[in-house]
Parts: structure tokens; sequence; C-alpha cells
């Protein structure tokens, strides 16, 4: 680790960043509590729901450390503004149905398989010990999405339909996982980060391997959104914040 190429703010912001993507995600399959499609499914999305949540308190509470400036993870959690968030954009779109839903967890999950797989291998012993515990969670959370995905993908007409919809909707957004900005590249080179646009080609061949055997076409790659690191976001994480934020905001210093 070289102060030469990064500082302590930049490792925090990365630490930070990665919680934003654990919370908004988290927060938005919370939402599908107690109106999933059957009750297991209730469950087993809230579950993957508590281990986003978990995931990003472990990232804040690393960043609060690094940071050393009194703030917790509660107060990065709930005490900034929109545009002080970086998690990626398609963390934070709406649940839509189900179908939506099961096609942004599915690109997600086989993009954390990836991400978390590299991210152990980091000179950061607290960054690579949390990737360790959120990997086994990613591994499980795959193989639920994927197998939602050829089932829905190659069930009735109409699931078939929907998939291919979502997935249509949803691609755009996913160019932003594998782009990096030259903050985030020299903690990538100092051994830091893991080197996100090394990931891309696998995450294809994967999602092009599962959407064929789903008979779902690859979606046209033309359009791309992007911004989210840069705290450029959505008309929809608002909204997200508005209710994620409001205890904390109306009784300042709650605690449970």
């Amino acid at each position: 680790m070289s102060e030469k190429d990064f500082s302590r703010q930049d490792l925090c912001d990365y630490a930070i960043g990665l919680g934003d993507d654990a919370l908004t995600l988290g927060h938005r399959l919370s939402e599908w509590s107690s109106d999933a499609p059957f009750l297991e499914e209730d469950l087993a999305l809230s579950n993957v729901a508590l281990d986003f949540i978990g995931r990003c308190m472990m990232f804040y509470s690393y960043a609060a450390e690094v940071e050393d400036a009194g703030r917790s993870e509660d107060d990065i959690a709930y005490l900034r503004d929109c545009r002080e968030y970086r998690n990626l954009l398609i963390c934070e779109l709406p649940i839509g149905d189900f179908a939506d839903t099961i096609a942004r967890q599915f690109l997600v999950d086989a993009y954390d398989v990836g991400f978390f797989t590299e991210l152990m291998k980091s000179s950061d012993e607290t960054l690579a010990a949390i990737a360790a515990k959120a990997i086994k969670e990613s591994r499980y959370h795959l193989r639920r999405s994927e197998e939602w995905v050829k089932r829905l993908g190659d069930g009735t007409g109409e699931s078939h339909r929907r998939m291919q919809k979502a997935f249509d909707n949803v691609w755009g957004y996913t160019h932003e996982l594998f782009e990096v900005d030259d903050i985030e590249q020299s903690l990538i080179n100092a051994g830091i980060a893991a080197d996100r646009p090394a990931l891309k080609a696998d995450w294809e061949n994967h999602v092009q391997s599962v959407l064929k055997e789903a008979t779902l076409d690859i979606p046209d790659k033309q359009w791309s959104i992007r911004g989210g690191r840069q705290g450029m976001h959505t008309e929809h994480l608002g909204y997200l914040l508005a209710e994620l934020q409001f205890m904390q905001r109306a009784y300042p210093g709650l605690e449970w």
C-alpha cells in the first residue's frame, strides 16, 4: 500500500461505495417481504436482503475506522444526501414485478461472485475478510437467481415474455459494473481493490450461457447508463432514501 498512489480517504470512499451497493440492493429486496409470490420465496428474498444489509454494515464499519472522524456505520447509512451515495445504479432500481427483480438479481449475483473472488486476494486484510464471507453468500444467491431465470425463461409464454422484457430493461445498467475511475484504478494497482474491468469477459460468458439455456435473447448492448460511483443517480434513489432514512432523520441519534 503506497500513500503516494492513494489516500486514506480514497480507501474510505471505496469501502463506502461497496457498502452503498449492498445497502440499496438489500433495501430493495426487503420490499418483497410479505409480498413475494409464495411464502417460501418471501422468506428466501428476505434472507437474501439481510445478507446484503449485513454486508453493508461491515463495509461501513471499516470505512468509519479508516476515516477515523467519529462517524459510525449508522451515520454513513442514514445521514448523507442523495449525491453523496456511490452505489452502482443497477442496485437502486425499483423491484418492478418478480421478473424484474430476478433479472437484476441474477446479473448482480453473477458479478458479485467474480468480484468477491478477486477481492479475497486484496492486500487489505479487512476487505479480504469481508469478501471471504460475502463470496459464500453470493454463490448461494447466484444458484437461486440462476434457477429462477431458467425456470421462468423456459416456462410459459407469459413468463418468457416477462423475463425477456426484464433483461432488456436492465441491460444498459450493467456496463457500469466494469468501469472504474482513476482513484479506483490506483487502488487496483496497489492490490487493494478488485480489478472490475478484468471480470467482464467471464461475467458475459456466464450470463450468455444461462440466458441461452433459458431460451432468452442477449439484449441489445447499444444503450448504457452510468454515474453511480460519481454520485449521479436515477430519480429512484431519492425516494428510496426518504423511506430508509425517515426514522433516523425524525429522531436524531435513535438507537435500537
